[in-house]
């Protein structure tokens, strides 16, 4: 943690500072404009414009932001709602990883060399069958796995050291329909593990194998009893329920196993406590639910992806690619234009929902709906691409731009 955090935090005194379920009060918040600007630092009304542009990204979504502990922005719009349970798409890949690292500290014995025990190996991988395809697989580490650079064939571009490349058949990822087992067992290699990055969501899924494998029970639970739980988080689960799925589902269509490439659905404001772990590197009031300096990996470069800003599950400005944003920030999106933001060096949290109409579906979920959508965003139509950009690192820029330096 750096010295200007840590001054930071004990002059607004927030490392202390956890919020409650919201069934029991929940986060401390500030609405009053001159209250944030003076307890936050944040100017409300360029919130208010980082608002209006992500509603031209988006069919539906919210912002909010949580700065020294406070809760000091929470607007929606479209089927955006604290109450509202969407599939985060790929965001769930970033709970995937520290639902791996919590595994790895409590059965630290099973993996004598941390992550970079290589995992391809029936050990750690149900239903994997031996001789492997490939014998170049037995080399993958699970840091490798973490960091998408284990060599499995993913999505274009790909980077090699550092450099963008377009390769030859990619393989399309298709969100659920890549997070079965027999799917991520099958993926073929398209370089030798750790030579390349390629973004799979596969390659996401191989992990959330190695927790059911090793703890004896569905990620969804293990993570339940050790991270969500102890947190404090109210409704959540996953969209388990895709009857067009071939193979991995039930004869309800239900999916047998948590889906470690995405899909999970999070309350907004749960989504605030995921990132605010993170900014606490992993601590939730006296207990380190993640190990600490696994938390700190997430949010730099790792030497298990020395090709790109990826971590475990984590982009990250490390290189400075997004300016006017410290390097230190780190961030995982998901398709729909979802994002969790972590500044550490601005003791910063940021939750940009996003969605299309099918990800609010409750099919997907069979979780309960209980607020009202007025219709008003049922013709929307994207923002013009040239203003839009890249919304993601778009949406960092103009909220730390918020805050008076």
């Amino acid at each position: 943690m750096s010295l200007g955090l840590i001054v930071s935090l004990a002059v607004f005194g927030a490392s202390d500072y956890f919020p409650k379920p919201d069934s029991a009060g929940g986060w401390r918040t500030l609405t009053d404009a001159a209250q944030v600007r003076k307890k936050a630092g944040i100017d409300t009304r360029k919130l208010d414009e980082a608002f209006d542009y992500i509603q031209q990204t988006s069919q539906h979504g919210g912002l909010l932001v949580v700065r020294h502990g406070h809760l000091v922005y929470e607007r929606y719009f479209g089927r955006g709602h604290r109450e509202a349970l969407p599939e985060l798409a790929s965001c769930g890949k970033a709970f995937t990883s520290l639902a791996t690292g919590i595994m790895l500290k409590e059965h630290a014995s099973q993996f004598p060399n941390g992550l970079d025990e290589k995992v391809y190996s029936p050990k750690y991988l149900p239903g994997l069958e031996l001789p492997l395809d490939d014998p170049r697989k037995a080399e993958i580490s699970l840091g490798q796995l973490l960091s998408m650079s284990a060599g499995l064939r993913g999505t274009n571009p790909v980077y090699v050291r550092g450099t963008r490349q377009v390769w030859e058949n990619p393989t399309e990822d298709n969100g659920p329909y890549s997070t079965t087992d027999g799917f991520a067992l099958r993926q073929s290699l398209w370089c030798a593990p750790g030579e390349c990055y390629s973004y799979s969501t596969a390659t996401s899924h191989l992990p959330a194998m190695i927790v059911r494998k090793v703890t004896g029970m569905e990620m969804e639970e293990y993570m339940r009893q050790r991270l969500t739980g102890p947190m404090g988080f109210g409704t959540w689960g996953y969209a388990m329920y895709r009857p067009k799925l071939k193979g991995g589902i039930d004869s309800n269509g239900r999916m047998l196993h948590t889906p470690g490439g995405g899909s999970i659905a999070v309350r907004s404001t749960d989504m605030l406590r995921f990132g605010y772990l993170m900014l606490r590197e992993g601590r939730w009031g006296k207990q380190q639910i993640v190990p600490a300096d696994f938390a700190r990996m997430c949010g730099r470069m790792v030497k298990y992806n020395p090709h790109y800003t990826h971590s475990f599950n984590f982009n990250m400005n490390e290189d400075g690619h997004l300016s006017s944003v410290p390097k230190d920030a780190f961030w995982k999106g998901g398709s729909g234009g979802y994002a969790i933001y972590v500044v550490p060096s601005l003791d910063l949290v940021i939750w940009k929902m996003g969605g299309t109409e099918g990800q609010y579906s409750p099919d997907l979920t069979r979780l309960p709906v209980s607020y009202t959508y007025d219709g008003s965003r049922a013709n929307w139509k994207p923002g013009d691409p040239k203003v839009v950009g890249d919304a993601t690192g778009k949406t960092l820029q103009m909220v730390v731009a918020a805050i008076a330096r």
